[in-house]
């Protein structure tokens, strides 16, 4: 099951950062490609999620659940693996029913904001799974300098939520001044 989980996941990180990169492009330059482009985020985003959710019930079963869970970066890629799917679906759900306002105004910045998130998601969760198979990143390393050591601890550091709470105050704002100005226009 390794075999296969490790094959079919990459196609889901390609889809996910193929559609940030099409997002960025969109967010800065609004050029006849780019809109073209970003009219393919939205099914890449969800053929991604559907690819993520069979790559995740194949991971699920390469260990027995008893062993995955005593390890802390078993169980941090677990969580992160939860949260890579369960994230990008939202975003694809979101976006696809909200795509006409996602580049207008304030919301673009949300659309920033959230699909820059969902990529640092993806990058770790992915560097967890190669820890996990024994091919340790940079990225790794660098998850240390912000106090996580994805070998030995099983949380999310005080930082973190310090960071969630201004992001999720910072997405209301966001969200309530692009309401007010779509209302305005």
């Amino acid at each position: 099951m390794a075999v296969y989980h490790i094959l079919l996941v990459h196609f889901p990180i390609a889809l996910w950062l193929i559609a940030y990169l099409f997002i960025i492009l969109r967010l800065f330059w609004k050029t006849e490609i780019t809109i073209y482009l970003a009219k393919s985020i939205w099914p890449l985003i969800l053929f991604g999620s559907l690819i993520g959710a069979a790559a995740y019930i194949l991971g699920l079963q390469i260990y027995p659940w008893s062993a995955i869970t005593q390890s802390p970066l078993g169980r941090n890629h677990i969580m992160l693996a939860t949260w890579t799917l369960t994230y990008w679906s939202v975003v694809g759900i979101l976006g696809f029913r909200l795509r006409h306002h996602l580049f207008e105004g304030s919301q673009r910045w949300v659309t920033f904001v959230l699909s820059s998130i969902g990529a640092l998601v993806v990058v770790i969760t992915g560097t967890l799974g190669g820890s996990l198979a024994g091919t340790p990143s940079l990225v790794t390393k660098s998850l240390s300098y912000v106090g996580w050591n994805v070998y030995t601890t099983f949380y999310l550091p005080d930082w973190m939520l310090i960071a969630f709470a201004i992001g999720a105050v910072l997405l209301i704002v966001l969200g309530y001044l692009g309401r007010t100005s779509a209302r305005n226009t």
